[in-house]
């Protein structure tokens, strides 16, 4: 395998992380070299994440050379050749070169390979088919990898039809790494290989699904991905009932009118759009009880727009800040109405911090009224009473409240 090109060296190549792991396997004359996402941003100059090694050595040679070295290896996924070995408080991933033996659409089964381009031609994008030597020496097995990074174009390796027949999930994956790094149109060959193999994709893992949609929310180009997996009809098989692009489309121009952060979960709750499909989403895409949670209130904290700056307090006061700003959001997409009509509510909700309301339990037990249902009946009437006042209200004026209605109660029995 000839290189390609080299790249400038970054401190991360040969930093407290990498260096250890590369020196104990040459330590027992086994090559190593940075593969996939690592190597794809360096070549884009962006910067990194994950720590990703591939070698030809098997996994139990990599696990006996680096605890030589008196570092730890973890056998994370050594029946796929993974060991996870962590140098400087940091994972690296470092992985055996593979071949396919036996794929079923969502995982294969493996065999272990010292063939570099063997290893390469398994993969599912091009711009994820890079090697790197830890003095920046590219390697390009496939021979198209470099070129399409470097212009921003998006393309299986090999035949798409094959790649996706071996993990379905790479139809979500084309169109994710298209929205954050493509600059030219989607590929037809891809496209065309993922509207034909949609229908398998409620045989993946919902956890994974939703992995991959999360990325793709934030990226760069996600209405055009989005738009795009509409037509080829994946986002009908996201979760029962598909998803709403058009809602989520008009929920992304808002959000991003008032410059704010893409955020995955706000622009999901738009694409599920309603309440009644809140459950079979979050069951089909196993989402955290946080998350559902949120997206239930997106969809269910009244989200019109406030009549001013006091009903727009009593509101974040009772639904929180976030909860209120997304639903004010997604109200506004659904609406049709300018970002710049949200922009107050965006400001209460992110500057604004709901004051503590000031009696409790224990003020209503000194009046002598026993505990039980009485006490939250007779806390949540001052409590609304302080709300329709702004806050205006101390712990005294709420208690000289409260002594009042016990009294106007004890009047009436």
């Amino acid at each position: 395998m000839q290189p390609v090109d080299r790249i400038p060296l970054q401190p991360w190549m040969n930093g407290p992380a990498a260096a250890p792991v590369f020196a104990a396997l040459a330590a027992g004359g086994v090559t190593a070299r940075f593969v996939g996402g690592c190597v794809r941003d360096a070549v884009l100059g962006l910067a990194i994440g994950d720590l990703d090694v591939c070698t030809p050595a098997s996994p139990e040679r990599v696990m006996a050379l680096v605890r030589a070295a008196g570092l730890k290896a973890i056998p994370t996924g050594i029946e796929h050749g993974t060991v996870t070995v962590v140098a400087e408080h940091t994972p690296v991933e470092v992985t055996t070169l593979r071949r396919d033996v036996e794929t079923d659409g969502r995982r294969a089964v493996v065999a272990f390979t010292d063939d570099w381009v063997e290893d390469a031609t398994r993969r599912d994008l091009t711009l994820n088919a890079l090697y790197l030597d830890p003095d920046g020496t590219v390697y390009d097995p496939i021979g198209e990898g470099l070129a399409d990074a470097r212009a921003g174009r998006i393309r299986f390796v090999g035949d798409p039809a094959t790649r996706i027949g071996e993990d379905v999930l790479r139809i979500l994956r084309f169109f994710r790494f298209w929205a954050r790094f493509g600059r030219e149109p989607l590929d037809p060959d891809g496209l065309a290989a993922c509207a034909l193999l949609a229908d398998r994709i409620p045989g993946l893992s919902g956890e994974r699904v939703w992995s991959e949609l999360a990325k793709l929310l934030v990226a760069r180009r996600a209405v055009e991905a989005l738009a795009a997996m509409a037509r080829a009809g994946v986002t009908a098989r996201l979760w029962p009932g598909g998803a709403d692009v058009e809602r989520a489309t008009a929920a992304i121009a808002v959000e991003q009118g008032l410059g704010l952060e893409p955020d995955a979960v706000r622009r999901l709750a738009a694409l599920i759009a309603t309440p009644e499909a809140v459950e079979p989403a979050a069951e089909r895409l196993r989402l955290s009880r946080a998350e559902t949670v949120r997206v239930r209130r997106a969809l269910t904290v009244d989200g019109t727009p406030a009549a001013g700056d006091r009903e727009r307090r009593a509101r974040v006061y009772r639904a929180g800040g976030e909860a209120y700003l997304d639903a004010r959001i997604l109200h506004a997409a659904a609406a049709g109405e300018d970002p710049a009509a949200v922009a107050a509510d965006r400001d209460t909700a992110a500057g604004w911090t709901p004051p503590a309301f000031p009696i409790g339990g224990r003020d209503v037990a000194v009046l002598g009224v026993p505990q039980g249902p009485e006490t939250g009946r007779l806390l949540r009437a001052v409590e609304d009473a302080w709300v329709a006042d702004d806050f205006a209200g101390d712990a005294a004026a709420c208690r000289a409240r409260l002594a009042a209605l016990v009294d106007q109660g004890r009047q009436q029995q």
